[in-house]
């Protein structure tokens, strides 16, 4: 599996980085070389650090705990939401809203505003405003729906944060620390990989190499997903079996406990 995982990671183009004068030197244990002064990124470390994130999160999702893919890039947009939809976890592609995680209760709350506004739209009410109030509540909702509809299904705090190029998004990384939340992040070479927990090195400038890291990511949070529910159908099916055979037999149960049960003692 790493062999193929490799293939498709170069074809991606995955390992190329920046130009060899932007790098951080802490990314210097996941450069290979050098070419055309280009950085070259060790592809054996990106199918490490793949590896590690595809595990946590698959441990994530089936303990049924919440992921948030975060990527503003105009390469990644596209991508990230797509495959954050596909294993149905939330995210932000638009731009990152201050606050987000750490004061969660008033994004909670324009969350709630978001859903009275889509409510309030088709209604017979809505029409019954002038229509300078109708444009303003137009507006507001196109708004809001930009930079909140990714996030509407996060009920609550999320487990972990996949990020795209933590370099951009520095904001949610800030957060994330803070607030104690795992952070997974595809980082190039000008990135710190101290600011994440698990680091993927790699291209994240590029379509496809943002494209491939997602969708497997996304993969094993269905996985994790599909093991908890098989779990869950199997730990069902024993209780009810449970159910059923104590329903049938609790005749039998009680002339064992009388068989059992300890004679009185005998008068003197």
């Amino acid at each position: 599996m790493s062999n193929v995982l490799a293939q498709e990671l170069i074809e991606a183009g995955v390992h190329f980085g920046h130009r060899a004068s932007r790098w951080n030197p802490k990314m210097r244990p996941y450069i290979h070389g050098r070419k055309n002064l280009i950085h070259i990124i060790d592809v054996r470390e990106t199918v490490r650090g793949l590896l590690r994130a595809r595990k946590y999160l698959k441990q994530v999702a089936s303990t049924g705990s919440l992921v948030l893919f975060v990527g503003t890039k105009r390469q990644g947009v596209e991508a990230v939401a797509r495959e954050a939809s596909r294993c149905g976890m939330p995210y932000v592609s638009d731009r990152w809203l201050g606050g987000t995680l750490t004061n969660f209760r008033t994004i909670r709350n324009r969350l709630a505003r978001l859903e009275e506004l889509e409510k309030l739209m088709p209604s017979e009410e809505f029409g019954a405003y002038s229509k300078k109030m109708q444009s303003s509540l137009r507006r507001e909702f196109r708004k809001m729906e930009r930079n909140l509809g990714g996030i509407r299904t996060l009920s609550r705090l999320p487990e972990c944060l996949v990020v795209f190029d933590p370099k951009k998004e520095k904001n949610a990384v800030n957060e994330a620390r803070k607030m104690g939340i795992t952070t997974v992040a595809l980082i190039d070479t000008d990135c710190d990989p101290d600011l994440v927990d698990l680091p993927i090195p790699g291209n994240d400038d590029s379509i496809r190499s943002i494209e491939l890291v997602a969708a497997r990511l996304a993969d094993a949070i269905l996985e994790g997903k599909s093991a908890s529910g098989t779990a869950a159908q199997v730990a069902a099916e024993g209780a009810d079996t449970g159910d059923a055979a104590g329903k049938s037999a609790p005749r039998a149960r009680g002339n064992v406990a009388k068989r059992t049960a300890p004679r009185p003692p005998r008068p003197n």
